[in-house]
C-alpha cells in the first residue's frame, strides 16, 4: 500500500498547474542535459488580476515571524508565496542541545510545507528556494535568486526570477554581529542555524578524535580540546552549559585518554545573562563555573586561525571557537531604500507596515518602530518574532475580508488596535539539569524568578510544547529520553 499512496501523491503533484508566467525571454540551450545548462530569463509570477484571483501575499523568510504569519494567515482570502534560502523553521531555543547530541537535528527543524501546507498544494501558493535581491515597491515586484549547494563541483547556475505582490511582508530575520573584528567569519562558528549546530558537532568530534592520536604534544592536546564560546547572552550559556553536561556524563566515560585536555572557556565582556536577574545570573555564575567552565571578562581584538586576541593581549589558543554576541541587520536590510530605524533595522509604524510605501510590512529581527512611534525597538527574541507574525496574520485577515486584500486597495480600510508587546518572561539553562526562569516584564521590573531543578523542569515543559508540530514534539521528548538513559550521540556522520 505504501507504493501505491506514493504514487497518488506523485499525481497530484503532476496535476499541479504551473505558476503563471510573465514573460520568457530564451531557451534551454542543450534539452540534452537542462540541469546544467544556462537558465532561461523567466519573467516570474504576475500580478494578480481583481475578480478573477485571490490577492497574493509573499513572505520573504522562514523563521519565528514569517511562519507564525504563515501559519496563522486565511488562505481562503489570499494565496501565500514563501521566498526563502531554507524550506523549514528552526526552533532556535533547542538549537544548542543539537550540538553535543542530547538532541538530533531534524527535532529542531519544522518543514514549511507542515507549517502551511497551502505552499505545497493550494494552485497559487508556493514555497521558492531563493533569496530576494532587491523590492521595487513602485512595481509591487521583488527580485529573487535562486539558492543552490554551493557545491565546488556544481555548475547549476543560479535562477533569476521576479514575484509580483499585493502584500510583502519582510521576515528575513537578522545576521550575526562581528564588530568588524578581524578573522571572525574565516574561523569562528555562529549558532544560529542548523548547518552551524552540525559543523559544531562535527568540528568538536573531530578533535576528541585527533587528539587521541600517538604523537599528538600535550600542547596541542589542549588546544584541540579548548572550546571557547564567545558572548554571554542566553545562546552562549546554554551552549556552555550543555557542553559541560557532554564533557563531564560522556566524554568522560568514552573518551577517558583525554577527559583531562578538555575545557570550556566562556568571554564575556561584561557580565552574562545581563538582561536576567542579579540573583539568577550569580547563580548562573556558580553553576557554570561548578561544572568546570572558566568564565572570562574581556573583548576580542583579534581572531586568528587557531587563537584568539583580547583588547589586553591576552592570546587564548582553541581548537573549537563558536561565536553568539547577539545579531545586527543583514546586508540586504541594509541595502533596501526604506528609512530606518535605531540599530539599522527596517523602520515600521504601530501596525508593522513600512509607512514610506504601500503595502509592505515588516516584522521580526529585521524591524524596528522608527523614532517617530514613540516605541522603543524591541529586543531580537523568538516571542517577540512569533507575537508579530500572529498579529500581522490577523491584520491582513481582516484586511482581505474588508476588500483590501489586492495591491494599493486598503487604504480605507479600519486597521484597529495597534501592535502592543507584552514580555513573557526569559529562560535558559545552564546545564546538570539546572535552569532560570525570570518572569519580569522588563529589566527594572518585579516579578518571580527562579532557578534550580524546579526551573529547569519548567524550561523543558515549556518549550516541549512551543515546538511548532506535533512531530517534533514526539522526536525532542524520545531524543530527551534516550539521552538520559543510553547517553548522547557521538557519532560523526
Amino acid at each position: 500500500m505504501a507504493w501505491l499512496r506514493s504514487l497518488a501523491r506523485s499525481s497530484t503533484q503532476l496535476r499541479r498547474p504551473l505558476p503563471p508566467i510573465l514573460s520568457i525571454s530564451s531557451s534551454f540551450s542543450s534539452p540534452a542535459d537542462p540541469l546544467h545548462s544556462p537558465p532561461p530569463a523567466f519573467g516570474g509570477l504576475a500580478p494578480t488580476e481583481p475578480g478573477r484571483e485571490k490577492p497574493r501575499v509573499v513572505v520573504l523568510g522562514t523563521g519565528w515571524a514569517g511562519c507564525r504569519l504563515m501559519k496563522g494567515i486565511d488562505t481562503g482570502l489570499y494565496d501565500v508565496v514563501c521566498i526563502s534560502p531554507r524550506n523549514h523553521m528552526v526552533f532556535t531555543p533547542l538549537l544548542a542541545s543539537t550540538c553535543v547530541g542530547t538532541l538530533e537535528f531534524r527535532s529542531v527543524a519544522e518543514p514549511v510545507g507542515r507549517i502551511q501546507p497551502a505552499v505545497s498544494r493550494a494552485p497559487g501558493s508556493y514555497f521558492f528556494l531563493a533569496r530576494c535581491n532587491s523590492i521595487d515597491p513602485e512595481a509591487h515586484t521583488v527580485h529573487c535568486e535562486t539558492v543552490t549547494d554551493g557545491n565546488a563541483g556544481s555548475d547549476l547556475n543560479p535562477w533569476k526570477f521576479k514575484v509580483s505582490y499585493d502584500k510583502l511582508v519582510i521576515a528575513s530575520g537578522a545576521e550575526a554581529s562581528t564588530f568588524g573584528i578581524h578573522g571572525v567569519r574565516e574561523h569562528a562558528i555562529f549558532l544560529r542555524e542548523v548547518y552551524h549546530a552540525q559543523e559544531i558537532r562535527r568540528k568538536l568530534l573531530l578533535n576528541l578524535m585527533l587528539s587521541d592520536v600517538p604523537g599528538i604534544s600535550e600542547e596541542e592536546k589542549r588546544r584541540l580540546l579548548h572550546c571557547v564560546v564567545i558572548g554571554g547572552g542566553p545562546t552562549g550559556v546554554e551552549f556552555s552549559g550543555e557542553l559541560s553536561d557532554f564533557i563531564i556524563k560522556d566524554v568522560h566515560d568514552r573518551y577517558s585518554h583525554v577527559k583531562d585536555y578538555i575545557n570550556v572557556t566562556l568571554i564575556e565582556a561584561n557580565e552574562i545573562l545581563s538582561s536576567f536577574d542579579v540573583r539568577l545570573r550569580q547563580y548562573a555564575t556558580n553553576q557554570l563555573t561548578k561544572s568546570g567552565v572558566r568564565l572570562v571578562r574581556g573583548v576580542v581584538k583579534d581572531v586568528q586561525p587557531q587563537t584568539i586576541i583580547l583588547n589586553d593581549g591576552t592570546e587564548v589558543p582553541y581548537g573549537l571557537l563558536v561565536w553568539s554576541t547577539g545579531v545586527g541587520p543583514s546586508p540586504f536590510v541594509n541595502s533596501l531604500p526604506f528609512p530606518k530605524a535605531p540599530g539599522g533595522r527596517i523602520g515600521i509604524d504601530e501596525w508593522l507596515r513600512v509607512p514610506s510605501v504601500q503595502d509592505v510590512f515588516a516584522v521580526g529581527d529585521c524591524s524596528g518602530f522608527l523614532e517617530d512611534t514613540g516605541k522603543s525597538v524591541l529586543p531580537a527574541l523568538a516571542q517577540v518574532a512569533e507575537r508579530q507574525g500572529k498579529y500581522l496574520a490577523e491584520l491582513l485577515n481582516k484586511i482581505g475580508k474588508a476588500g483590501g486584500g489586492h495591491a494599493n486597495s486598503a487604504t480605507n480600510v479600519e486597521l484597529g488596535d495597534e501592535f502592543v508587546y507584552k514580555h513573557l518572561g526569559s529562560m535558559a539553562t545552564v546545564g546538570r539539569y539546572k535552569a532560570l526562569v525570570d518572569l519580569r516584564q522588563n529589566k527594572e521590573g518585579k516579578g518571580i524568578s527562579l532557578a534550580g531543578f524546579l526551573s529547569w523542569f519548567i524550561w523543558r515543559s515549556a518549550y516541549l510544547t512551543r515546538v511548532v508540530s506535533w512531530r517534533n514534539r514526539f522526536y525532542v521528548a524520545i531524543n530527551w529520553l534516550t539521552t538520559l538513559v543510553f547517553g548522547r550521540d557521538i557519532s560523526r556522520i
